[in-house]
């Protein structure tokens, strides 16, 4: 087994140029033992002291209270460790589905992926559609099985449930190390092309099979390799290793290495890494070529708040290199105009989970915090001044899962805004309204696990606490027939009174027609100028509706009638009169409830299609139609009331076990059916 890295628990990997650099994520579904893994990797490489445990809540890279009381992640954290005198940024993303903006984000940053398999469960959908997405984008990947301690398969049998569920084509997968089991557990493992033991790897197994096997994967794509093959030479490990890292750095194969908590196939990982995995001059997707000496490009990965040092920025530095009090220039959808971009770059550091390590400088390709940019957003460029480009961003999820909020105190008013504020700064899949029709305030996050981290922040580093309350759905009245109405304001107290009478027709219009004033006065008998006070009455009354409270919308009134007194009246008068003669004719005619409905799309395994079609129905979703979305996909297009959506991001991910997709837009208001309406009405 190598040596651990000399590295030094709290000291920063050094970087002597971006070859010497690995930027890899992990990725899986929670409880899949990725954080487990990152500790070992941190405890091997010589950058702790010792292995953290998840249900111990001493792990480095779960760091926030939150993420020990929940047992999982619930943001990207960093751990920069050094292993044969090459640093790796190992990149920990949350595995929950509500999190997926971290995920991306590290996806984006990475330039090759470890998928974390559980020996013990099988493959999730959802990481199904992260390797799709990855061999979409060209990324280079290798699995890890994790808990194989704990498997009752063999890993044998596991690479192949993998190769199934990845629908991985022959010789794509194929297994770098060999477990060897003692009393059933895994105590070491073999390098299959090496030859190399790992831990306690006696007995031996017999490895000639799967070395061959993986001898011919390798040697399949090369001509060379596979002429001396066939013609029975003996392949030195050299060429083996070579051809091996061409074929990862193509994704024609994808090495598996067992793992378990105790250590087995942590050095094999590093290992892998080091030697297999692209450095960032290797990187196939669009960004500036890697050269340390030319101007800056970096991208905004995460920002995160600290009590005490400010708002932190995680970049990934493309080209050039960063260094302490240098101007910057930040271009992304915050920054309006060309001046409000403009920075200054404080301290740098590299993050170690929590900690921050002061670093004097950062070399194209590696990550680096930087302290202070006020206006950084998450998937900014940063520049230089003299030097403009911009970087292609990464998808976020629209957050859809409405929690109205309230301040429970005064003083946590006084701080509520200031408070959101910083926190959608950080958080980009964090949306804020303020909702106009409701007049409640609204926090849009991507499921429950995230509105309970947005809460939690807001307590515990804001110290701001708020009560949740029933999201409101903005509904609307309109008259179902035509009614008259009659309004009369007469009042003597000595001195001006008031005295107005108004006489009004009202009748409904087609929905999304609004509201009309139109008036047919005969000889005078509202004077002209009191006229648009009757609109202006009869506005006001619009807007606190007739009979709910709510709106009312898509009506005709028609002034026919009234009285002046030369004295008495007014425009306030009138006004009021105006108001009582529409509500007096709302009681003379029907009034229909208006609720808002939404177009939904919603894009989902074929296999789910008729739970999703009952569910809509159960909704009172009408069905447009569907379409193919993609191999083994099915794009549905139906209209539901947004009454019905409230708590459909967190039913549709439980119907279709986090598979599904989803956008909703507002389509238009409709009348309510009666029984539905009979709950807003008593």
């Amino acid at each position: 087994m190598p040596d651990r890295s000399t590295a030094r628990a709290g000291q920063a990997p050094a970087v002597t140029g971006p070859r010497d650099l690995r930027n890899v994520v992990l990725i899986g579904g929670s409880g899949v033992g990725k954080t487990t893994l990152a500790e070992t990797l941190a405890f091997t490489a010589g950058a702790t002291g010792r292995a953290g445990r998840v249900t111990d809540g001493t792990t480095v890279s779960d760091h926030e209270d939150i993420e020990h009381q929940q047992q999982r992640s619930v943001q990207l954290s960093l751990l920069p460790l050094e292993w044969n005198g090459v640093k790796i940024n190992l990149i920990d993303p949350p595995g929950h589905p509500d999190f997926t903006a971290d995920l991306r984000a590290a996806l984006h940053a990475a330039d090759a992926a470890v998928f974390v398999v559980s020996a013990t469960d099988p493959v999730t959908a959802p990481t199904r559609a992260l390797w799709r997405e990855c061999t979409a984008e060209g990324i280079p990947r290798a699995i890890a099985v994790a808990k194989l301690d704990l498997a009752r398969t063999g890993f044998d049998d596991i690479l192949t449930a993998c190769h199934d569920a990845f629908g991985l084509g022959p010789d794509t997968l194929r297994p770098l190390f060999l477990p060897v089991l003692h009393d059933g557990h895994p105590d070491g493992s073999v390098d299959l092309l090496t030859g190399q033991t790992y831990g306690d790897a006696t007995p031996l197994p017999d490895t000639a099979p799967a070395r061959d096997s993986l001898v011919e994967a390798i040697s399949g794509q090369d001509d060379t390799l596979m002429e001396r093959y066939l013609a029975g030479d003996t392949l030195d490990a050299d060429a083996l290793e070579a051809g091996m890292r061409r074929e990862v750095l193509a994704c024609t194969l994808h090495p598996a290495v067992p793992t378990s908590e105790n250590g087995l196939g942590a050095a094999e990982l590093l290992d892998l890494i080091t030697h297999t995995f692209p450095d960032p001059t290797e990187r196939t997707r669009p960004a500036p070529a890697c050269d340390p000496d030319a101007p800056l490009a970096a991208q905004v990965v995460r920002v995160t708040g600290d009590a005490y040092v400010g708002r932190i920025s995680l970049l990934r530095l493309y080209a050039g290199t960063l260094r302490p009090d240098t101007k910057i220039h930040l271009v992304g959808p915050a920054h309006a105009s060309d001046q409000n971009g403009d920075e200054r770059v404080t301290g740098l550091s590299s993050p170690f989970g929590k900690l921050q390590r002061p670093v004097p400088h950062a070399v194209a390709g590696d990550l680096v915090c930087a302290a202070k940019l006020t206006t950084a957003r998450a998937g900014d460029t940063v520049h230089d001044p003299g030097h403009p480009v911009e970087l292609d961003g990464w998808t976020l999820p629209d957050p859809l899962l409405p929690i109205a909020v309230e301040a429970h105190s005064k003083a946590d008013d006084d701080k509520l805004s200031q408070a959101l504020g910083r926190l959608t700064a950080e958080d980009p899949a964090l949306r804020l309204e303020q909702n106009p029709d409701t007049h409640q305030l609204v926090l849009w996050c991507t499921g429950e696990a995230h509105a309970e981290v947005v809460l939690d922040r807001l307590r515990t580093r804001h110290g701001v606490h708020v009560d949740t309350v029933e999201p409101k759905v903005a509904l609307r009245e309109t008259f179902g027939s035509a009614a008259a109405g009659h309004g009369r304001l007469v009042k003597q107290s000595g001195g001006h009174g008031q005295y107005a009478i108004c006489d009004l027709e009202v009748e409904p219009l087609p929905a999304g027609s609004g509201f009309e004033f139109q008036e047919h006065v005969v000889g005078g008998a509202v004077p002209k100028h009191f006229i648009p006070s009757v609109e202006k009455g009869v506005r006001a009354q619009l807007a606190k509706g007739v009979a709910t409270g709510h709106p009312l919308v898509d009506i005709r009134v028609t002034l026919t009638d009234g009285k002046a007194h030369s004295v008495d009246s007014s425009d306030a008068s009138f006004q009021t009169a105006a108001a009582l003669a529409l509500r007096d004719a709302a009681e003379h005619a029907v009034i229909r409830l208006l609720e808002p409905v939404a177009a939904v799309s919603v894009l989902l395994p074929d296999d789910y299609l008729g739970a999703v079609l009952g569910d809509l129905s159960a909704r009172r979703g009408r069905v447009l139609g569907t379409e193919t979305g993609g191999p083994g996909l099915t794009l549905l297009r139906a209209e539901v009331p947004e009454l019905e959506l409230v708590r459909y991001p967190v039913d549709l991910r439980s119907l279709t076990h986090g598979t599904a997709e989803f956008s909703r837009a507002y389509l238009r208001h409709e009348p309510m059916p009666a029984a539905v309406a009979d709950r807003y009405t008593d």
